[in-house]
């Protein structure tokens, strides 16, 4: 999918400077606490003052980082086909990874299990907007907690010829992502590096702190030649500033330090800037998501990316608890911040409920019409003699209609945007077919998507491998 509507900005280039300069500044003065002792060694040896825990960076060293990083990467799929580019004019829609629960109108929110996972993943390979799987989408508590990233990745690479992201938290997790996603596409970790295939979210601990699992995942990640989506989660009001501006100039001093580390580890190796600053509900202290705030930060982090030239990621994020109005404009809202910030990769694009606690089956529907509504709009109106139709006009008007005309006939089929849940029946069609809301038509159709669904098969010998991988690491890491 590709932007050709181009970028928006939320402020100036005085303004953007001005926020450059504070992060460097916020860098070399008050430094960050970098809580793994490898990495510190390694900035150490890179030129950085590094007392107990805390790092000051030399400017000039980041700035060097910054430089090698490339402002374009690609991501290899089971699938050829659906390899995925980052940067220039692309936009990536991933699904929503990391939440804690799982919710449908049936069950309710619960516990998610490896079942209900699987069938999370199928209705993710159903949906063609949804580009990517995001990183797991919740927990399977079902399972032992040292050892069920394992299965996540023999799900994904079973389940799905679309690229799946790995995880980050700490060496292991990390490097059997890596592991098994060579696997999974026939080649080991040289030619894995050659062509990346895994993308991990890094967040840092905001304030201003890395810590060792984190520091683990990101160093394990650009060893290998793969890439690290470096993400702050900056509240304002709670773990920064409840200044935007101050908020901002946080995230960017954080990502910045992750930069700087990935290019220290391997020179070169891809690395995305990645922007998750919003606000909280001061009346209550909940994170508040799909906020004015939210989308000016999301447009501004867009800015930044573009000034260094790396590829950037944002988020479609809501506080709603349901699959209501609230959801759907928040969501909205954030969509339109992340798009025309200039996102590569849209993040959590479609399934996040509750603020991130939970992974919703009906939101990941609802968010997949949105995603495809904004797939439209980004297409390019073709204005041509043919398509303006002066013939067309003549033939009817003055008065008439154009239901029968030739013109419409021949594109009736594309001439405007098809839904996959918005229902577009007058009040009493509607009526006579069930009064469904959006929610119910959701969960109708996510079942129907997950019963018809057959996935791609792996090629011959992969599927044992793989499985084979994961009980000999089980065996290792439950002794």
């Amino acid at each position: 999918m590709r932007n050709r509507v181009g970028t928006l900005s939320a402020v100036g280039d005085d303004e953007l400077q001005t926020i450059h300069d504070a992060s460097l500044r916020l860098l070399s003065e008050t430094g960050m606490q970098v809580l793994d002792p490898a990495a510190r060694r390694l900035l150490a040896s890179a030129g950085c003052q590094v007392t107990d825990e805390r790092v000051h960076f030399d400017p000039e060293l980041v700035m060097d980082a910054v430089a090698a990083a490339p402002d374009r990467f690609e991501l290899r799929a089971r699938n050829p086909a659906k390899n995925l580019r980052f940067g220039g004019d692309v936009v990536v829609f991933a699904a929503v990874g990391g939440p804690a629960f799982v919710h449908d109108l049936d069950r309710g929110r619960r516990q998610g299990t490896y079942a209900d996972q699987c069938d999370y993943l199928r209705l993710i390979g159903s949906l063609d907007i949804i580009h990517q799987e995001g990183g797991g989408p919740f927990e399977a508590l079902d399972l032992p907690a040292a050892t069920r990233h394992l299965d996540l990745f023999l799900a994904a690479s079973r389940l799905l010829d679309k690229n799946w992201q790995g995880v980050a938290l700490g060496r292991e997790r990390a490097a059997d992502s890596i592991d098994m996603m060579a696997i999974a596409l026939g080649t080991d970790r040289e030619g894995l590096a050659t062509a990346p295939g895994v993308l991990a979210i890094v967040n840092t601990n905001s304030p201003l702190t890395l810590d060792a699992p984190m520091a683990e995942g990101l160093m394990t990640l650009a060893e290998a030649g793969q890439v690290v989506c470096a993400t702050p989660f900056t509240l304002a009001g709670a773990m920064a500033p409840s200044s935007l501006a101050g908020a901002i100039v946080l995230q960017n001093a954080e990502v910045l330090a992750c930069v700087t580390l990935t290019q220290l580890v391997r020179r070169g190796v891809p690395v995305m800037y990645g922007s998750f600053t919003s606000n909280v509900d001061m009346r209550s202290g909940s994170p508040a998501f799909g906020t004015p705030e939210y989308t000016k930060a999301a447009q501004i982090g867009g800015q930044l990316a573009r000034r260094y030239g790396l590829p950037y990621r944002s988020s479609n994020t809501t506080s709603s608890n349901s699959v209501d109005a609230q959801a759907a404009y928040e969501s909205q809202m954030s969509l339109w911040g992340a798009v025309l910030g200039g996102a590569h990769l849209v993040n959590h694009a479609a399934g996040w409920l509750e603020g991130g606690l939970t992974a919703s089956f009906e939101k990941l529907v609802v968010d997949a019409e949105m995603c495809q509504m904004m797939a439209a709009y980004l297409e390019p109106i073709p204005v041509d003699a043919e398509e303006i139709g002066l013939d067309a006009i003549a033939d009817v008007g003055p008065g008439g209609h154009f239901f029968a005309s030739p013109h419409t006939l021949a594109r009736y089929e594309t001439a405007f945007y098809a839904p996959l849940v918005s229902d577009r029946r007058n009040y009493e069609s509607w009526l006579e077919a069930g009064s469904e809301d959006t929610a119910v038509r959701a969960n109708r159709i996510w079942k129907e998507l997950v019963g018809a669904y057959e996935p791609q098969p792996l090629p011959p010998g992969v599927l044992e491998e793989l499985a084979e991988f994961v009980e000999r690491r089980k065996r290792e890491l439950t002794g």
